[in-house]
Formats: C-alpha cells, sequence, structure tokens
C-alpha cells in the first residue's frame, strides 16, 4: 500500500500571482522583500515594489504583443528584481522559462525553440549569446529585450534591433492600475516551463501549473505553522542559488517573500564572499547544494567567519554524504545548526519531502513525504513492503507536474495512471527505515546511474560518500565503464591542495573497505574539478564520455583493473 503523508494542509485554487499578493490593488507592507547581498543599502525591493515591478513587466509584455499563454524566456544571472521578470510573466497571461547565464548559444536556442518563446528577456552581458541564439532558434532581434535596469542605452544592441528595458516596462501608474490575467483553471493552466537539468540526456520542459506552484508554496507555510522554531522577526535568507532553477525560484523568489522573510541575492557565488555575507548581514537561513556544504566541511577558512547568526541549513538538489554533513555542523556549537537534507525534483514543482516541523535533529534521510502527497518504493511491478529494502521510489501529489512540453512520450514514460491517481516514476533509488506515515526516505542513486557488476547494483553515490570520507578527497565522481565486456566502477577524484595520495593507495583502501563487487576496477583518475550543473548534481554523461576518451588513449591510470 503507498504511504501517505501524515501531514494535509488546504490547497486554495488560486493564480500563484494571487497566492503571493493576495490583490492586484489592496496595500501591501513595505517591508524588504529582496536586497542585493552586494550592495544591501541601494538595491532593495519591497514587498509592495515586487508587485508594482511584477505589475510594470506584465503590462508591458502585452503592450508588446504577448497573448496568453505565450512563452517568455529570461536569460540573466541573479538579480534583484529577477522574480518580478517571473511573476510578471504570469501576470501577463504568459508562460515562464528561464535559462541558464552560462548556456552557449546553441544552448539556448534549443530551449527557445523547444519552448517557442515568443519573447527573451537577457541580461547586458549575456546580449551576444542572446542575439546568436536568437538567430540559431529563428527568433526576430526584435523580440528580445535588454534586461538592465540602470537604463543605459548600448547603440550597438539597438542596431542590432534589440529593445532596451525601458521598452519594456509600463509607466507607474499605468502599472498601478492595471489587473493581472486570473487563469480561468489553474489546475491545467501552466505557469511555467522549468527545463530539466539534462544530465542524462536532452533538457526536456517541465510543465508546472499554477495550481501545483501554489500547493508546493503552502508546504513551506505549513512548515512554518507547525514548527517548533518557526520563522522570527530577525530571520533573513542568503539566495546565491541560480534563481532559474526550479529550488531556487520557488524557496526563494516566492516562498519567503510570502513569509515574510527578506532575501539577499548574490548575483554571482563566491565562496568567500558567502561567507561574508553571512557575517556581515547576520543571516539566518541558508539553503545550499551538496557542493557548498562539503566546502563548509572542508575549506579551513569557513571557520574564520562569525557565522553565528545561522539557525538553519537545508540541503538539497543532490544526495550529501552523513559525515559532510556531520564535519559543516561543527561550524557552530554542538546542537545549535543541523544540517536537514529534503528531496525534490523539478517533476513535482520542487518539494517532495519535509523534515519533521516537530523535532529539531538532523536525520540523514532526506525526511518524510510531503503534505498532501504519498509515495511507495517498487522492484519493477512489485510493491515493496519491507524497511530497508531498496526500489525505485515512486510519487503522486499536488505539486506533480503536467507533464514534458509537447513530449507525450517521454510523459508517458514517466507518469501513468493507477486507479484514477497519478504516479510518477521519479528515477530514484531509495528506501525507507518504515513502512508506515512519518517513513523517513533515504536516497540512495538514480536508476539510470546504478552500475551493473557481475549481477551486483552497485550505486555511484555510495562509493562517491565513502570516498569523501577520506581527508585527502574534496570531491569525487564515480560511473561504470566497460573493462572486457563487464561494466566496473570508474571514480574522477578532486584530491585536497598538497596531498600526495596516490591511485594505487586509494584503490588498495576501497578494497580493504567494500565488498569486491564495488572495487575501482574501471580506474581512478585525479583531476581539477567534477564537472556539476549549478544545482550540484553531477554530470555524469560528461565522465562517461571522458571515460571513453580517456580509455580509447589507453590511460595509464584507467588501467588498475
Amino acid at each position: 500500500m503507498p504511504i501517505q503523508s501524515r501531514w494535509s494542509t488546504p490547497l486554495p485554487e488560486t493564480s500563484l500571482q494571487k497566492w503571493i499578493f493576495g490583490s492586484s490593488f489592496d496595500p501591501l507592507p513595505n517591508r524588504p522583500a529582496f536586497i542585493d547581498a552586494d550592495q544591501p543599502d541601494s538595491r532593495i525591493v519591497s514587498f509592495s515594489d515586487f508587485r508594482l515591478w511584477s505589475k510594470k513587466i506584465g503590462l508591458g509584455l502585452q503592450n508588446a504583443g504577448l497573448h496568453v499563454g505565450d512563452r517568455v524566456l529570461l536569460l540573466s544571472g541573479n538579480h534583484v528584481l529577477f522574480p518580478s521578470l517571473f511573476v510578471g510573466v504570469l501576470m501577463a497571461g504568459g508562460v515562464f522559462t528561464g535559462a541558464s547565464p552560462a548556456f552557449t548559444p546553441r544552448e539556448v536556442a534549443y530551449q527557445l525553440r523547444d519552448s517557442g518563446a515568443a519573447f527573451l528577456i537577457v541580461a547586458p552581458q549575456l546580449a551576444k549569446t542572446a542575439i546568436e541564439a536568437a538567430k540559431l532558434a529563428g527568433l526576430s532581434t526584435s523580440k528580445i529585450f535588454l534586461f538592465d535596469d540602470a537604463g543605459q542605452i548600448d547603440a550597438d544592441l539597438t542596431r542590432h534591433g534589440v529593445r532596451q528595458w525601458a521598452d519594456l516596462i509600463a509607466a507607474d501608474d499605468e502599472a498601478t492600475a492595471f489587473d493581472w490575467v486570473e487563469p480561468e483553471d489553474t489546475r491545467s493552466t501552466t505557469c511555467c516551463l522549468n527545463y530539466s537539468s539534462g544530465t542524462t540526456g536532452s533538457p526536456k520542459g517541465v510543465e508546472i501549473t499554477h495550481f501545483s506552484y501554489v500547493a508546493n508554496g503552502e508546504t513551506a507555510l505549513f512548515e512554518d505553522r507547525v514548527s517548533v522554531t518557526p520563522k522570527q522577526p530577525n530571520d533573513s535568507a542568503l539566495c546565491f542559488l541560480p534563481l532559474y532553477h526550479a529550488a531556487a525560484q520557488t524557496i526563494f523568489g516566492v516562498n519567503y517573500p510570502k513569509l515574510g522573510i527578506p532575501v539577499y541575492i548574490m548575483p554571482a557565488f563566491d565562496f568567500i564572499k558567502m561567507l561574508q555575507h553571512i557575517q556581515t548581514l547576520k543571516i539566518t537561513k541558508l539553503v545550499a547544494a551538496p557542493p557548498i556544504v562539503r566546502a563548509l566541511a572542508t575549506v579551513p577558512v569557513a571557520a574564520k567567519f562569525d557565522l553565528s547568526s545561522v539557525t538553519m541549513l537545508g540541503c538539497g538538489t543532490a544526495p550529501l554524504a552523513p559525515n559532510l554533513a556531520s564535519e559543516a555542523e561543527k561550524l557552530w556549537p554542538s546542537g545549535e545548526v543541523f544540517v536537514r537534507q529534503a528531496w525534490g525534483m523539478t517533476e513535482i514543482t520542487c518539494t517532495g519531502t519535509v523534515n519533521d516541523p516537530l523535532q529539531t535533529s538532523r536525520s540523514d534521510s532526506v525526511g518524510e513525504v510531503a503534505p498532501n502527497a504519498a509515495i511507495k518504493l517498487m522492484n519493477g511491478d512489485k510493491e515493496i513492503l519491507e524497511p530497508n529494502v531498496r526500489g525505485e521510489l515512486w510519487f503522486t501529489g499536488p505539486t506533480l507536474m503536467k507533464g514534458y512540453w509537447h513530449n507525450p512520450k517521454a510523459t508517458n514514460e514517466t507518469i501513468f495512471n493507477e486507479g484514477g491517481t497519478r504516479w510518477m516514476k521519479t528515477g530514484d533509488i531509495a528506501y525507507l527505515d518504515s513502512v508506515q506515515p512519518g517513513a523517513k526516505i533515504h536516497i540512495v542513486d538514480r536508476v539510470k546511474e546504478l552500475i551493473k557488476v557481475r549481477g551486483f547494483q552497485v550505486a555511484p553515490a555510495e562509493l562517491e560518500a565513502l570516498l569523501l570520507e577520506r581527508p585527502d578527497i574534496v570531491d569525487a565522481g564515480v560511473v561504470g565503464v566497460i573493462i572486457n565486456g563487464e561494466e566496473a566502477p570508474r571514480a574522477y577524484l578532486v584530491k585536497l591542495p598538497g596531498s600526495k595520495t596516490t591511485a594505487e593507495e586509494i584503490a588498495k583502501w576501497m578494497e580493504a573497505t567494500t565488498a569486491k563487487y564495488k572495487w575501482l576496477r574501471g580506474g581512478i583518475v585525479f583531476t581539477d574539478a567534477i564537472p556539476r550543473v549549478p544545482s550540484g548534481k553531477i554530470l555524469r554523461r560528461v565522465l562517461r564520455e571522458r571515460a571513453q576518451t580517456e580509455m580509447g588513449r589507453n590511460v595509464r591510470e584507467a588501467k588498475l583493473a
């Protein structure tokens, strides 16, 4: 039987913009919503300004010719007006989609074509990428708007047909009188296309409806309502995760403003700057990806900063080794701050699990299933009804995506109807500590990433966590390679600077630590960095391609087996 959440919360049938602001016209508080972490005294967007800027952008898009259902792509790094651009698209009746500022023109063009975007809004420093991408995708440059609130005019870009920021935004008085588009059916109306990371193939547009987005937000409100550590008047959050990604978009762009928690936004991530901002701005809430928690745990300079204001450190987007969590917690007095992991997916808006809001201690799990949702573990078509047995995690709930954009094949391979309930095969391997409501979920790895060694299944994340227990290893990525017709694990490792550890030493250590089928018979290769997407997930496809090239060249380190 599926394991239902032991929590439930009412879900309003409303648009996301109405859920955030309540009304298009009622007065709103002038409390800070978004602050530029690099310029905290001069670049502040109040909660009232958040709505006004959203309306200025929404009306401006309508004036530019946007029709209900049109897609708008934003190509930009983090910015205090990023959330207003997101919500402004929705107010105009459009569908938002964001792209990574690290994308090449070809990658941006792919998303433009796939989404069928009618408009492209771009940060000035990325304008050349946008112009080239638009040409590749067949989008007129007259549909490109420069996202530059400084109001500077670039004559060269104007010659290319790119329109200025001032051409987009509506006047204050017109925007104040503007009433946003309210969808007729929030359960079927798509509000955004958040693209999957493409770690195993081409990125897919994930259709999230207004209802699902609101349901995700209600989970955050529920946690705060019943938590033994609810928000405090001095709470503040630091956003260094990319706002185009579902995690930061939902948590920092929507949920925290709704909760009344000011969000300091870092235009670009820098580890030392992050530590400085925590110290100077007295940040209380951190939500990070595993690489950042890993840095907190292993980089000595972190201990030199005053991080005492922090009361919560959340981690998601990828599995985190338990030893790294416990090491990071040592930055604070024992028992004051716990790393609390959560699990989610772009395909379920963001949040799939919650930590028990009635407890404050850390668990190595990712928590329990979120309110109004349910899970089950499957081995093929057979449900697993025992604790501590691994299987594929299936999920159902109100945050589940509508489907993959214009990709019914991928949708039907992922979501199916069982007795009137839509279930998603998440592709994550997990086990439960019990088979009753409140069961703690432990994520092991991805189904497609498992390495099959002579009939045994090896989870790369398990080997990575083990390797990261060594003080001389600061990052690790494991993939499967074929040797003499058999698959074997191969590790890419980043050594601690100054370490003289050899591949042979690590191989012998693994042989003394693990079962034989987990030995790194595919080789051990030292590298400068592990390729990851901004959310922290390892780009195993890149590692596999590298392994094929290296083994084709007969690299010595690849022949430990």
